[in-house]
């Protein structure tokens, strides 16, 4: 583990359980600040779990997370949110009534920016659309939107929070060649210009090996293996349970 001080986020010997089947056992980790770290594995290999623990929807049974110094194990999700843990869900989960100001004015109301009129909410609410691709959109609902712009109202109303730490789940799924760039160009502008720490589940490898600084993978609940992209992509134990000798080949 990083004994520089610069870590925003950790987790130690994190186990979860549901019934008598173990998705997380034992699992480290550690994101610092200004990172985009990747996590990977299998479908089934505890990657949502992992969020869902760091975001307090799930309790751990053993392991104690921290952000920052602060052990954050049995903090409740919203004050986890309050205090800059923000994130996306794999299944994008718009108040779907609401147009697309309405949405993302709604996270800004209830962040850290601690914005607590209307209209200020509402004019904070277009400058992260206008960030996000999503300005001309504005006014139409949820529902209007193709797949790549609800990826980017998640995005959005995730960023309304001014998270400090952005978790990602999935966010370039279903996506074409160029909506991948687009999307990949996007994760750079969050980091650089929100300042934001970004720690990313993917499948796609192309986004996660163009993106992440450092890739974490996990196997059947366990940590198989951290390290640089190159690293990840020719360990051998990566390649026979996720990537496969195809993919080293390419």
């Amino acid at each position: 583990m990083d004994s520089t001080g610069n870590v925003i986020l950790s987790g130690k010997k994190i186990t979860k359980r549901f019934g008598g089947l173990t998705a997380l056992s034992e699992v480290d980790f550690e994101v610092r600040r200004g990172e985009i770290v990747g996590l990977i594995g299998p479908n089934g290999s505890g990657k949502t779990t992992l969020f869902n623990v760091i975001s307090g929807i799930y309790d751990p049974e053993n392991g104690d997370l921290f952000f920052g110094n602060r052990k954050i194990t049995s903090l409740s999700p919203h004050k986890r949110a309050s205090l800059g843990i923000g994130r996306t869900f794999q299944i994008v989960r718009p108040l779907a009534g609401l147009n697309l100001i309405e949405n993302v004015a709604t996270g800004v109301l209830y962040g850290r920016e601690k914005k607590t009129g209307a209209r200020e909410a509402r004019e904070r609410a277009l400058e992260i659309l206008s960030f996000t691709g999503l300005s001309d959109r504005a006014r139409k609902l949820p529902g209007e939107l193709i797949l790549e712009d609800r990826k980017r109202l998640e995005i959005a109303r995730a960023l309304a929070l001014h998270p400090e730490i952005l978790l990602l789940d999935e966010v370039f799924a279903g996506l074409n060649k160029t909506e991948i760039s687009d999307a990949i160009d996007l994760t750079f502008r969050i980091r650089e210009e929100y300042g934001t720490t970004i720690f990313m589940i993917e499948h796609v490898m192309k986004a996660i090996m163009n993106t992440c600084s450092r890739i974490i993978v996990l196997n059947f609940g366990i940590k198989l293996t951290e390290g640089l992209p190159d690293e990840v992509a020719n360990h051998p134990e990566v390649i026979s349970a996720y990537l496969g000798a195809a993919y080293v080949k390419c």
